[in-house]
């Protein structure tokens, strides 16, 4: 043999070496995980915390690759993806899923809970609450298995020129709302005209006194720069927003049990990690809020707020036709 023709062959043989190798280092399962939202932000760290524990723990049988900021598409289009099997894996708010997923509509009503402690006493892994949408998502066919629901963040209310201590603080005030009847219904309890306004229209609509105030998540106040035309924040806190970790049933049913169980012990773990850091930008961001930009910042009275709130809650649910998830969330 020839020295190039050796040559030649050795490095064939190193070559398929290294192939043999890498697929032998392979993952048995390689899986997508989808968000919305760009980082920072507590989905995106809930994905980064299920990646690193499942490659981990499942001595690299799992490999995850995390697709945030809605580069696979948008949510309503992504169910249907998981549900096909092509997408593994979400982490999203669930009133997105609610064309899906109806009965995820109760988690709009407003002081379902007092704070995202709470809500995960009330909506986490094992409660009465998470079994019945195991079993929604089982009867509505919808191809996906619910691995936890949590919280990522409240909902309060910023005005104009109002600064809000108390319920009576609100009447006559001119409150944006999307084209949402339980929107409209809860703003009016409080004595307040509901506008509905577009969200890419809200700055405008601030600005020109079309609208007086308006209801948001702080991220999307501060990253909105509503508080240019909106510098009044109350932390009413009046919706606590509900998100779940859901897995595509096509990919759930691939993995052996053992691999199952990890994967809903590290969902179940991300939850938690996932509501800590919700807090943790809240409060970061109401800070900032008030040094950089000179908002006021009121902390009005959530059970007087609750008060006005709690009587047409009833009324609500029979409308939208949430009374068994109503009756659910009442009880202890």
């Amino acid at each position: 043999m020839s020295v190039r023709n050796r040559a030649a062959g050795l490095a064939l043989a190193a070559f398929g070496s290294i192939l043999m190798g890498s697929t032998a280092m392979a993952a048995d399962f390689n899986m997508r995980i989808h968000t919305l939202v760009q980082s920072p932000h507590p989905y995106n760290d809930m994905a980064a915390f299920i990646k690193e524990q499942l490659e981990a723990r499942s001595d690299g049988r799992i490999e995850i690759r995390i697709f945030d900021s809605g580069q696979l598409g948008q949510d309503p289009a992504v169910i249907s993806e998981v549900g096909l099997g092509t997408i593994d894996m979400m982490i999203s708010t669930t009133s997105n899923a609610a064309q899906q997923v109806p009965e995820f509509s109760i988690f709009t009503m407003p002081y379902l809970f007092t704070d995202m402690d709470n809500l995960l006493e009330r909506v986490g892994p094992g409660t009465p609450v998470h079994e019945h949408f195991e079993t929604v998502y089982e009867e509505r066919g919808i191809g996906m298995k619910l691995l936890a629901l949590g919280g990522s963040g409240a909902r309060s209310m910023s005005t104009r020129e109002v600064a809000v201590e108390e319920p009576a603080d609100l009447e006559g005030l001119r409150m944006r709302t999307p084209p949402s009847p339980m929107d409209s219904e809860t703003w009016s309890a409080f004595g307040m005209l509901p506008v509905t306004v577009a969200w890419g229209e809200l700055y405008a609509a601030m600005q020109t006194g079309i609208a007086d105030a308006l209801e948001s998540s702080l991220p999307g106040y501060a990253g909105s720069k509503l508080y240019e035309v909106a510098p009044n924040l109350a932390l009413t806190e009046h919706v606590i927003q509900v998100n779940h970790t859901s897995m595509s049933t096509v990919s759930w049913d691939k993995l052996p049990e053992d691999l199952q169980a990890l994967v809903q012990e590290v969902a179940e773990e991300a939850n938690v990690h996932g509501l800590e850091k919700a807090k943790e930008y809240d409060a970061e961001l109401v800070e900032s809020l008030q040094s950089e930009h000179d908002v006021t910042v009121t902390r009005p009275d959530k059970e007087a707020l609750m008060a006005v709130a709690e009587p047409i809650q009833a009324k609500l649910a029979a409308d939208l036709d949430l009374v068994a998830e109503f009756e659910l969330m009442r009880q202890d």
